[in-house]
């Protein structure tokens, strides 16, 4: 969803920088690619580039957790339950929500369960001016069925289709309703 948000944005003529993770994606060669390994490496890439951007697309989620300790070696086998201790790791969006000056936020919530109250709570919460709503099945798909809300918790969108179609109807959202701010 993230190379045909680029792609949407792109083919509007508007520049692109993506954060992205170890994804095996190949990016449009017009974006700007920054690599990044861990949710502390892509927070500190996010907040470095994200005063230069008029707005920020927050399309999946980095890891929630990561390990309290990470073992320098192989860890043997001892024949005891291994128990691993995770810690909650920063929230990319709402920390950028937060600092936000004029900037356009938009997040995406892959929900199972009360999708709608879920992700306005996540709008909220990370200071998003829209949320996209969508199920796990549109990860490793070729489709995606999403429903777009707005700080009012209103669906002002609902898009059904091959990801690249639903992407171009995002993004004609987000230019209609947060570049050119009509409503």
């Amino acid at each position: 969803m993230g190379k045909a948000l680029a792609e949407a944005a792109l083919e509007l003529g508007h520049e692109v920088t993506i954060v992205s993770g170890p994804v095996d994606v190949v990016y449009p060669s017009a974006a700007r690619v920054i690599h990044v390994v861990s949710t502390e490496e892509m927070l500190t890439a996010c907040q470095e580039v994200f005063p230069e951007c008029d707005g920020l697309i927050g399309v999946a989620a980095p890891s929630d957790y990561r390990p309290v300790m990470v073992a320098p070696n192989k860890i043997a086998k001892t024949g005891e339950p291994l128990v691993l201790h995770l810690v909650e790791t920063a929230d990319v969006v709402a920390t950028l929500g937060a600092a936000k000056s004029s900037q356009w936020l938009v997040g995406f919530a892959l929900e199972t369960e009360d999708r709608r109250l879920r992700a306005l709570a996540k709008l909220e919460k990370k200071h998003c001016d829209l949320m996209v709503l969508n199920g796990p099945e549109a990860m490793h798909s070729l489709s995606n069925n999403v429903e777009i809300i707005d700080p009012e918790g209103q669906v002002i969108e609902m898009l059904a289709g091959r990801k690249e179609d639903v992407a171009r109807g995002i993004f004609a959202v987000i230019e209609r309703r947060l570049i050119r701010g009509l409503a």
